[in-house]
């Protein structure tokens, strides 16, 4: 199957999924004992920082929040193939997950982006994860998206590139579909797409929402 089909049949979007909260609850003595046990002592450093970053972010701006996260995730995470890091072909990765191993694909990046943002106050009906053709590279590639506004030409947050740029100066990029946790949606422009969304179950994210809940 084509990897386009496969990832579209697989993210045909979940309008009923109950979503995982990372807040400052989250960030009590346990939790840093478990990380400690889970991936070791050196990686404490990055996991408060990120508490702290939360914490910061959720006193600024939207336009703030972004290139605060979108720079934490792009300094901290490397960029590491699923097969090469978790020896399968595709794997959505808890944000716990990326930052604890130190790594993640394209898609990896999105979701700790995507999570990070809506930890520091930022509604997630402002945000979509995009799959989109890297066309320098000519490859499938995940980005994650902001809208200020449904009308407003949206950002693009990257790993390819680490400046956040309009959908508009991605000519790069070209467009597939997007989601987030309310639905769905075919691009139907550079960046955009219907403004009522589908939905439906899917494989991926229900098992990336269950693995958060339980603490991965």
């Amino acid at each position: 199957m084509d990897k386009y089909r496969h990832w579209l049949v697989m993210s045909v979007v979940f309008s009923a999924v109950c979503w995982a909260t990372i807040s400052d609850d989250l960030f009590t003595d346990d939790f840093f004992k478990q990380i400690q046990q889970r991936y070791g002592e050196d990686r404490l450093e990055d996991f408060s920082d990120w508490r702290d970053t939360i914490a910061e972010g959720s006193t600024l701006s939207d336009m703030d929040r972004l290139h605060l996260a979108n720079q934490f995730a792009n300094r901290r995470i490397r960029f590491v193939s699923d097969n090469d890091h978790w020896q399968k072909s595709d794997y959505w990765a808890t944000p716990l997950e990326s930052l604890g191993s130190k790594g993640g694909d394209c898609e990896d990046f999105a979701i700790f982006k995507y999570f990070t943002l809506k930890a520091m106050g930022i509604d997630e009906s402002k945000m979509r994860l995009m799959y989109v053709r890297a066309l320098l590279i000519n490859e499938p590639h995940m980005v994650l998206i902001y809208f200020e506004n449904p009308k407003a030409m949206p950002l693009v947050l990257d790993n390819l590139k680490t400046q956040i740029l309009p959908a508009s100066q991605r000519r790069d990029l070209k467009p597939v579909y997007s989601f987030n946790g309310q639905g769905l949606w075919l691009a139907k422009a550079q960046g955009l797409g219907s403004n009522k969304p589908t939905s439906g179950g899917t494989k991926n994210w229900t098992d990336l929402i269950n693995r958060i809940e339980n603490g991965e």
